[in-house]
């Protein structure tokens, strides 16, 4: 029998807009609700923040878009990077965010992929948007310069980069922005008009456009508030909570936290360009940020690096790490530093997930590496090696879910969608956990092929058809090796030279560093090997690299011992 969430809650069955702001006109808060981290004079209250969503909106049908169109957002974070979000949203459009780090070829694939319509590019990346707009065919006059908005909060000039426009041209006056009316409906067409294309490699593959549609993203914000009513001091505590939000916007994981759940929830964000450790432990204690939600390398950090000594980390009340897995003893190690008030707790989601599916009990208190129970309105199977049966609780398999939060599929490959998701709505999530008599999970291994770098996914499979395009490598295979801390992974390829050549390890790794972003480099190492082990049927055996890299790992080991 499926497992099922201890808790239930009604999902309004609205657009996204709507849930969040009620309506065009209603009154809002107008205290500071997203704010610079770096100038916190600049900031948006609820109420200037759906305006200028409004005036986006306006501007975006003024330029052409259409219900349906791709606005596709090429940035950092800044507190305007949500108001691209909802803004084009509210405009019956559809938004994706890439990651900043691009190169050209990446972002030509999902500028292609989704065939975005307007492409919106930070100042510092102008030139790799103008190479990927060029290749797909993207008019420069739908390609803006995005910026943090500053200037224009301001009221100072602002100007485009090169042939490119800034942003501005496509912002509505206030007086239209104030009119704009984002069309409203009900029922089943909130869970099936899609809001966003989260890309994700899914279990395997290229990077694919996620369909999250609005009512994912209204079920997952309510979700998250069953937790957060949970709280034994909820609301006094809500009100004060304050959020630093360092993660990238563009992923699945901050862009609800920050961009939905915390505007549905009025908490006080403050929004960082990027991660930058000391930046983060400044701002900790300059801004008294309460609950701090993390990435397993963040954690490592905190423990290992002693300047952390050096801050005040008193206002911390909660810290929340997803987006892979941590084991329980560095956070013991983190509870300690943080004097023994906090209990640090791990969840886990996906973006096909639009976020969260499992997280905790405020209340609860974690002592294993669990990631805590089922999310309300969720529930779960356990499945077999050959998905034919469920196993009894303590026993591992792969986890199904099936919840209100589950993509709608990935953007045209409806073949990956019917893989991935089961008619009557189980996604399979290629996790291997177990259950507990308590209910709670726990993620020991993954059957996908994923590999996780600093939370961000990497698909062996897109590394794999790059490289062999490289003229010296006739075959290869990509793993996942853990790095020196085991808390986090690298990424190794095992190449086939053709013959004759004598490619080197550091021809390969230059080569790379010019077609991907960082999070893709080869930190793993390259190793050059006579064949790639593989299946009868042709399908690559990473489980045989994964044990020869952990073989020599360990006879490096020991010999280090010597």
């Amino acid at each position: 029998m499926p497992i099922k969430s201890r808790f239930t809650t009604p999902i309004p069955p609205v657009s996204l807009p709507t849930f969040l702001f009620t309506s065009p006109t209603t009154p809002l808060p107008t205290t500071p609700l997203l704010i610079d981290a770096r100038t916190p004079q600049h900031a948006l209250s609820a109420s200037t923040y759906r305006l200028w969503c409004q005036r986006f909106a306006a501007g975006l049908r003024a330029a052409g878009l259409q219900p349906g169109d791709r606005v596709l957002l090429f940035s950092g974070n800044n507190i305007f990077f949500p108001v691209v979000l909802l803004g084009t949203i509210m405009a019956g459009g559809v938004f994706s965010g890439a990651n900043p780090n691009s190169v050209a070829r990446e972002l030509a694939h999902q500028l292609r992929d989704s065939g975005a319509r307007f492409l919106l590019t930070a100042p510092e990346s102008a030139d790799t948007a103008t190479k990927a707009a060029q290749e797909v065919g993207v008019p420069l006059d739908r390609v803006f310069v995005f910026d943090d908005g500053r200037d224009m909060l301001d009221g100072k000039a602002v100007k485009g980069v090169g042939e490119l426009r800034h942003w501005s041209h496509l912002i509505a006056d206030e007086a239209t922005g104030a009119a704009f009316v984002w069309e409203d409906f009900e029922g089943e067409e909130s869970a099936q008009r899609i809001a966003a294309l989260n890309y994700s490699s899914g279990t395997t593959g290229v990077p694919k456009g996620v369909m999250i549609t609005h009512r994912n993203y209204i079920a997952n914000a309510c979700q998250m508030e069953v937790q957060a009513r949970m709280d034994a001091g909820y609301p006094t505590r809500q009100e004060k909570w304050r959020y630093l939000c360092f993660l990238p916007m563009y992923h699945a994981m901050a862009q609800t936290i920050f961009g939905i759940n915390a505007i549905k929830q009025g908490v006080r964000t403050y929004i960082m360009p990027k991660f930058d450790f000391l930046a983060m432990l400044d701002n900790v204690q300059k801004y008294r940020i309460t609950y701090l939600t993390v990435v397993p390398p963040i954690v490592v950090a905190m423990v290992k690096d002693p300047r952390v000594r050096n801050y005040d980390l008193s206002s911390i009340e909660r810290v929340g790490s997803g987006a892979a897995p941590l084991g329980r003893e560095v956070c013991v190690e983190l509870e300690k530093i943080l004097g023994g008030r906090v209990n640090v707790k791990q969840g886990w989601g996906m973006t096909e997930i639009t976020c969260s599916a499992i997280g905790w009990d405020p209340n609860h208190t974690s002592t294993s590496f669990s990631v805590g129970e089922l999310n309300a309105n969720c529930e779960a199977r356990i499945m077999n090696e050959d998905a034919t049966a469920e196993v009894p609780r303590g026993q591992r398999g792969e986890i199904w879910v099936r919840a209100p939060n589950v993509m709608k599929g990935y953007w045209g490959r409806p073949e990956a969608t019917a893989e991935t998701l089961t008619p009557d709505g189980w996604l399979k999530t290629g996790d291997i956990a177990f259950v507990n008599e308590e209910g709670r999970f726990f993620i020991v291994d993954r059957k996908k092929e994923l590999i996780k770098v600093k939370g961000n996914q990497v698909a062996p499979a897109e590394l794999e058809a790059l490289l062999l395009d490289h003229e010296a490598v006739a075959d290869v295979a990509v793993i996942g090796v853990p790095d020196a801390s085991g808390h986090d992974e690298q990424v190794r390829a095992y190449i086939v030279r053709r013959a004759g050549s004598s490619v080197s390890e550091s021809d390969i790794q230059e080569w790379m560093k010019k077609h991907v972003t960082r999070t893709k480099w080869l930190t793993g190492g390259v190793r050059f090997v006579d064949a790639i082990p593989k299946n009868p049927s042709g399908k690559i055996m990473r489980r045989v690299l994964r044990d020869q890299a952990k073989a020599e790992a360990d006879a490096e080991g020991a010999k280090a011992k010597l």
